[in-house]
């Protein structure tokens, strides 16, 4: 068939993303939202989201996308995405009513021959259960990662469909788009596409725990984690992709999200899933490693100042969703503290004496204590001596190891790391 018209419904995150990534294959393209002046704000270029490479991708390819509010205009599209981002609260549990809303206005305006795709994280049995007579409603698993959203999005390294009859063949709309991606795709049934989500989160979720229990024993038998981890990604049970780098727990809201459904699930039908509720404790615990050796080494400091680098809860994305910078910031109100992060304003925080740096010198200046809280690529240039000159006090915390561990302590600060005694 001749190429589709695509429409990618929800213009959040996940959906804007996605859909300038149809429109560089060469698709004609609507980005729909029932938000009238948020679609006016992204037909005039104005992008709500910060990810490497989307302004000038949206710009290379605007030909091909447009920007609506009226639902009636879906009607002229052969693919509707749906696609808009699932909030989660502290719990991890999903607020899927925005989703139900929208699922339910696209498939009333959709034609009957076209092919809807929920492309949001959704719990298992979510897209059967909103299946309408006469409509065809596929899932598809979305693969987004913040700060590589357009990679992701244009390169997906294979793509899993469910559908409500895994036999079949795909529609031909959703046939043809799929082909431009060039990458495997995985057809199954609904709920095991929905649940490959989950599981991969998972697993994800498995290693990123392992890796922090480890580094951390490693430090007290008096070894060094960054020589460990090459030595693992070269086992090819592990692979070099593998997540090993220690760190804060998990954060971003995705990958804790999964982990309650599965313990959700699993506690609706009698199964034992313990090891998926140590993940989620042992992530809190490690989110408390900074408050910890704060609150030992500043105890003899009446009101302590301190400098916290990076708010985002990772590098390359303005999310603070479940952020350890937060988590920490609001559990120190006592105390003054100073931030910088380059894309994410302190406007975002709750304390009562927080002020905004300008760099990241400016927010260690004059502190008794530093926290990088985010691996950012440019706090990795900053030079040990120049942030001592600048500190009251010496004592800085490194959970990412940004810093040369030996420069750091050569420039007397009491530098302290995960994965290193």
């Amino acid at each position: 068939m001749s190429k589709p018209r695509v429409a990618y419904a929800g213009m959040t995150h996940l959906g804007l993303c996605s859909a300038v990534a149809a429109a560089s294959k060469g698709f004609s393209v609507l980005g729909f939202d029932p938000d009238r002046d948020h679609v006016q704000r992204l037909s005039a270029g104005k992008l709500h989201v910060s990810e490497e490479g989307l302004d000038t991708l949206l710009r290379d390819n605007r030909s091909r996308i447009a920007f609506g509010c009226d639902p009636a205009e879906l009607a002229a599209c052969d693919l509707i995405y749906v696609a808009p981002d699932v909030p989660t609260d502290d719990s991890g549990r999903s607020d899927l009513a925005p989703l139900d809303a929208l699922l339910d206005l696209v498939q009333t305006h959709a034609r009957t021959d076209a092919t809807v795709v929920v492309l949001s994280q959704v719990p298992p049995g979510y897209t059967r259960a909103h299946r309408k007579d006469g409509r065809i409603l596929h899932y598809q698993v979305e693969t987004l990662i913040f700060g590589r959203a357009v990679e992701r999005a244009t390169m997906p390294e294979r793509i899993i469909v469910g559908c409500p009859d895994e036999t079949g063949p795909l529609p031909a709309a959703l046939r043809t788009f799929l082909e431009a991606f060039a990458c495997p795709v995985l057809p199954m049934r609904l709920e095991s596409a929905e649940f490959t989500k989950i599981s991969i989160n998972c697993q994800l979720a498995s290693n990123i725990t392992l890796a922090n229990v480890l580094a951390e024993l490693c430090t007290k038998i008096g070894g060094d984690w960054a020589e460990v981890a090459p030595a693992l990604k070269l086992d090819r049970r592990i692979g070099m992709y593998a997540y090993l780098t220690p760190g804060l727990g998990i954060g971003g809201g995705n990958i804790e999200r999964d982990l309650a459904t599965v313990l959700k699930l699993s506690a609706e039908h009698g199964t034992h899933a313990e090891p998926i509720r140590a993940i989620a404790e042992d992530s809190a615990f490690r989110k408390d490693w900074v408050l910890r050796t704060l609150r030992d080494e500043l105890k003899g400091i009446a009101r302590p100042r301190l400098g916290v680098l990076g708010l985002a809860y990772k590098e390359s994305t303005s999310s603070v969703k479940n952020s350890p910078a937060l988590a920490l910031i609001a559990q120190v109100r006592e105390w003054p503290v100073q931030a910088y992060d380059p894309l994410v304003s302190v406007s975002v925080v709750d304390h009562p004496e927080i002020s905004a740096a300008a760099s990241a010198l400016e927010a260690v200046r004059d502190t008794d204590a530093v926290a990088i809280m985010t691996p950012w690529p440019e706090f990795r240039s900053l030079a040990a001596r120049e942030i001592a000159a600048e500190m009251r006090g010496r004592l800085v915390l490194d959970p990412y190891r940004l810093l040369a561990p030996v420069a750091a302590r050569a420039a007397g600060l009491d530098y302290r790391t995960l994965g290193v005694a």
